[in-house]
């Protein structure tokens, strides 16, 4: 049974923990990381036939078995793939940066560059479910930032991806696909092999192997994020549906054992319900072996004063999805500061986010919706300053230049501006 705790008398240990735990896969991601960074390709086959059971000499994936797989999956879902792609295209369009160029009087001109990557790798994951929108998700931005090339790798069991994963590919636009997954696919878009080429940064969700693997290479490319565990935090009045409520938690909980399912409430008698609906569907749920762990280790009611306490108290935990489920919930936008993804009112589920509104799914998780945010155009280009200054304008501000330098003790950085007008005394 989920538990049920009263703000007022709860401690804060107990509101505010969270249910990570250490995953303790350290050395042997780095060793993988290791082994593909010596052995390249000759490593990745190894791992293709010891965790997927996939003997091959050809690890790219062809166009034909991209088409193959794309004439495999039902038209229907085709065409829902591609109205999600339209809205996750239309939301993210008006993401995009320009370039500007401030051109100041007397011969000083400044601006910023904005240069899209050459190459991103998107990992797409391929254990316990296939997850398409994380290919429409990942790829589509990365498009519309103008990213050179887009390589995306993906488990593949016995010598296949899943055909939905490859549709999805297809219609995003991904470039090329590897049939590679795991801790060794992200050392391999990392270093680079003698097929898969290196890439300039590496997003998409993945097991613990996957994030520490992410981890460990960063800073050779740039990541994403490290995700951890999915959560949902519900802030729910007492109008609300119990049913509605405890199915909207369910849909994280069946995500992963570790993730989290919140709902703060200022009505005893929806805590209370909400919790008896959350036993009975989990009954219900065919994902339930995940689900009820979730809900038993890391699930929570919170019973909080008002809705604007509730907030407050959502604004601490800083939830990757954050449910405001009232009748007015605009009226209470501007007091959420902390949360990746904001679904307002009750006819927004979590699930028209992670699959059809158009805003990114890949959000910030354990609490860096503090300091961070989605995914995002932005994740795919990056920013250069520029600056242009005759010499008549470096002449008027070369003394002050020369002596911030000496202030700091830099009396090699001041010389490089007084050189040029003879007043170095070098």
């Amino acid at each position: 049974m989920i538990k049920i705790m009263d703000y007022s008398n709860t401690s804060s240990d107990e509101i505010f923990a969270r249910g990570m735990s250490a995953t303790g896969v350290e050395v042997t991601v780095a060793g993988i990381i290791a082994d593909v960074r010596e052995n390249k390709d000759k490593a990745l086959f190894k791992y293709c036939e010891k965790f997927d059971g996939t003997v091959t000499d050809n690890l790219e994936v062809t166009d034909e078995e991209i088409e193959e797989a794309f004439a495999s999956v039902d038209a229907h879902f085709i065409e829902v793939i591609k109205k999600a792609k339209a809205n996750i295209y239309d939301y993210h369009k008006h993401q995009v940066r320009n370039s500007f160029v401030i051109a100041e009087k007397d011969g000083v001109v400044l601006g910023q560059k904005v240069t899209p990557l050459q190459r991103a790798g998107i990992y797409v994951p391929g254990g316990t479910a296939a997850y398409p929108s994380t290919v429409l998700m990942n790829i589509i931005p990365a498009k519309i930032a103008g990213v050179g090339e887009i390589v995306m790798t993906s488990p593949a069991k016995n010598g296949k991806i899943n055909p939905v994963i490859l549709a999805a590919a297809k219609i995003a636009g991904a470039d090329r696909i590897f049939k590679v997954g795991g801790a060794q696919a992200v050392a391999a878009l990392a270093y680079g092999t003698e097929t898969i080429p290196k890439v300039d940064k590496i997003v998409g969700p993945g097991n613990a192997f996957v994030a520490e693997a992410k981890k460990q290479v960063f800073g050779l490319v740039d990541i994403d994020m490290i995700a951890g565990p999915s959560e949902i935090l519900v802030i729910a009045d007492g109008t609300c549906n119990p049913k509605v409520v405890a199915a909207d938690m369910l849909s994280q909980a069946e995500h992963d054992k570790l993730a989290s399912a919140v709902l703060v409430t200022n009505s005893k008698d929806l805590a209370e319900k909400t919790a008896a609906e959350i036993d009975r569907q989990l009954s219900l749920l065919p994902r339930e072996e995940i689900a009820r762990p979730s809900i038993e280790n890391n699930g929570k009611i919170i019973i909080a004063d008002s809705i604007e306490q509730a907030i407050e108290i959502a604004n601490e935990i800083a939830p990757e999805h954050l449910e405001l489920c009232v009748d007015n919930p605009f009226d209470y936008l501007d007091r959420v500061k902390n949360a990746g993804s904001i679904f307002l009112g009750k006819n927004c589920p979590e699930a028209l986010g992670d699959y059809f509104a158009g805003p990114n799914h890949t959000l910030p998780t354990s609490g860096t919706a503090k300091f961070s945010s989605p995914l995002s155009v932005d994740d795919f280009v990056k920013k250069s300053a520029f600056t242009y200054y005759t010499g008549e304008a470096l002449s008027k501000v070369c003394d002050d230049i020369a002596y911030f330098a000496e202030k700091e003790g830099l009396s090699g950085h001041a010389r490089s501006a007084l050189v040029r007008f003879d007043k170095a005394g070098i």
